[in-house]
């Protein structure tokens, strides 16, 4: 079995075409600048969409296009609910201090108790 392995190439690695007779998309340089002056160049189709922002590859951060006005931000978001707020909507303190002292007491009682882990 082992004289029948294929040898001398890695699947998937190469081709055995020619770029001969292929015609590429004509191509324009975009130049993008972070905040930190990390300027990135890109080279895209002419007939592409520009993004007006394109991460930078040296520090993360959004880079806009060079010569452009800083794209505009979306409003901040609703920060979301937690189960604390959602409690506070429900009860005022004053009513969740009567009913911690409740349950402490039930605790302390041993109507209820604790499982030890």
């Amino acid at each position: 079995m082992a004289d029948r392995a294929l040898r001398g190439m890695t699947i998937g690695a190469k081709s055995m075409e020619t770029e001969e007779g292929v015609e590429f998309a004509e191509r324009m340089n975009v130049t993008f600048e972070c905040q930190l002056g990390h300027v990135t160049t890109v080279p895209m189709s002419v007939e592409a969409e520009v993004p007006p922002t394109w991460e930078c590859p040296e520090c993360g951060q959004a880079a806009s296009l060079r010569g452009e006005e800083e794209p505009e931000t979306e409003a901040p978001k609703k920060a979301p609910r937690t189960h604390w707020d959602m409690l506070l909507e429900r009860r005022s303190m004053d009513e969740l201090k009567v009913l911690l002292e409740e349950r402490l007491e039930m605790l302390r009682s041993g109507e209820i108790y604790r499982e030890r882990m």
